[in-house]
């Protein structure tokens, strides 16, 4: 297994870059959280293209070369960490065009979760890790303050671990290794290229949002036929939500929508590794932060411990 870098933690006013490598954001939608971080003595810095739009099909963050400029200046430049404003669609057009060199010496943590799950898979192939959590950009319900305070610990230098109540369709067990995964979707969308993650004693995390049944199934589907299900050494199941149709699914809003966490169990129950049902990361109110990459314990009995080392 390559040797994984984790950045320094940070220095009171560290300079945090701000981009958006996929999707839009418009005006006025960042404003809250850029208020969250000056409060808590951190300095955003925004690109020069975070506002850009570009519309071929879909509303992008800016054209190919204005959404990669930002994201070089990103990586190469002198900041504490990156934060991107919004998932969306479009990291996966950047990949091949990434440039590491000046990044190498002076690696910092990359920041967000959806479409940025291809980003983190990206750098953890090249040996480092990255924080899967909150974007600058809140969704239309909100998101706990929390979810952005784990985020400033995590730079700060502490390790986060976390305590979950039993769920129904939990596996018991216990493994420790690496932490791999994200947005279910994204991990589908590079599987079997040379941006994926490497899931070989792993523990794999997946979270999704807005998906027919049987296109979840239809992913699961994909971890199944990839063997990926045969190598990893546990499972923790975050957000799920508006899953289906939501004239006909009760549960639209739910954040753990029951249906989908039963096809999870469905795919895996064969396996003898530990499953983690109902952990708060995703497109959901509580989206608190994993670290990809990290190494953590996961112990699964009649409560859920999630630690990282």
């Amino acid at each position: 297994m390559k040797e994984v870098i984790f950045p320094p933690k940070i220095n009171k006013s560290a300079k945090i870059a701000i981009i958006t490598p996929a999707g839009s954001v418009q005006q006025g939608q960042l404003d809250k959280t850029l208020e969250y971080l000056e409060k808590n003595n951190l300095n955003p810095v925004l690109g020069k293209n975070v506002y850009a739009q570009f519309e071929n099909g879909y509303s992008y963050g800016g054209t190919f070369q204005q959404r990669l400029e930002d994201l070089q200046w990103a990586l190469d430049g002198d900041f504490g960490a990156i934060w991107t404003s919004r998932g969306g669609y479009g990291c996966v057009q950047l990949l091949s065009a990434i440039k590491l060199n000046k990044f190498k010496k002076k690696p910092k943590y990359l920041i967000g979760y959806s479409d940025v799950t291809v980003l983190q898979s990206f750098l953890l192939n090249k040996g480092f890790a990255s924080i899967h959590g909150q974007s600058i950009k809140t969704s239309s319900f909100g998101v706990e303050e929390n979810s952005y305070q784990k985020i400033v610990e995590i730079l700060k230098g502490k390790k986060p671990e976390y305590n979950l109540n039993s769920h129904s369709l939990n596996k018991k067990g216990k493994a420790e290794g690496q932490l791999v995964g994200g947005n279910l979707a994204m991990i589908c969308s590079v599987s079997g290229s040379r941006y994926a993650f490497d899931f070989k004693d792993k523990i794999l995390f997946i979270e999704e949002i807005g998906e027919n049944y049987y296109a979840l199934d239809r992913m699961l589907m994909n971890l199944e036929v990839n063997g990926i299900f045969k190598q990893i050494k546990g499972l923790i199941v975050g957000g799920m939500i508006n899953m289906g149709d939501e004239k006909k699914n009760p549960e639209y809003e739910n954040s753990f929508d029951s249906k989908a966490y039963q096809l999870v169990a469905e795919k895996v129950e064969k396996y003898n590794f530990p499953v983690a049902f109902g952990m708060p990361n995703g497109h959901i109110y509580k989206n608190y932060p994993l670290i990809i990459g990290g190494n953590l314990s996961l112990n699964v009995e009649n409560k859920v411990k999630i630690k990282f080392q």
